[in-house]
């Protein structure tokens, strides 16, 4: 009968800090799917003040699910909620065929 290991015994990539890195992570290097193209030309028009975009698709490359990270003047004193609302709304239309959307805003550090 074949030992069981648990999942802490099989070796996990780790990247920055130690931390684990996600399945995404192998696709770090390659070029953006063609919806990670188009969430993040939709979100530079919407926040034209932003100093950084970084869009995602943590679905696998099926589009259904998308990590994103901004980071703008616009969200200069509001509240994280309003700042995901914000996010929210300028995607409103591609959020209706998302299954899940992670979003991280911050605003640049001067």
């Amino acid at each position: 009968m074949a030992a069981w290991l648990p999942a802490a015994a099989a070796p996990v990539l780790r990247g920055i800090h130690g931390l684990p890195l996600l399945h995404s992570a192998h696709r770090m290097f390659a070029s953006q799917t063609e919806g990670e193209r188009k969430v993040t030309q939709i979100l530079k028009e919407k926040f034209p003040r932003a100093t950084a975009i970084q869009v995602t698709d943590i679905s696998g490359g099926c589009g259904a699910m998308y990590e994103i990270k901004i980071e703008s003047e616009e969200f200069k004193e509001k509240r994280t909620v309003q700042q995901h609302q914000m996010v929210n709304q300028a995607l409103k239309e591609e959020i209706k065929g998302m299954h899940g959307l992670r979003v991280f805003t911050s605003i640049p550090k001067h």
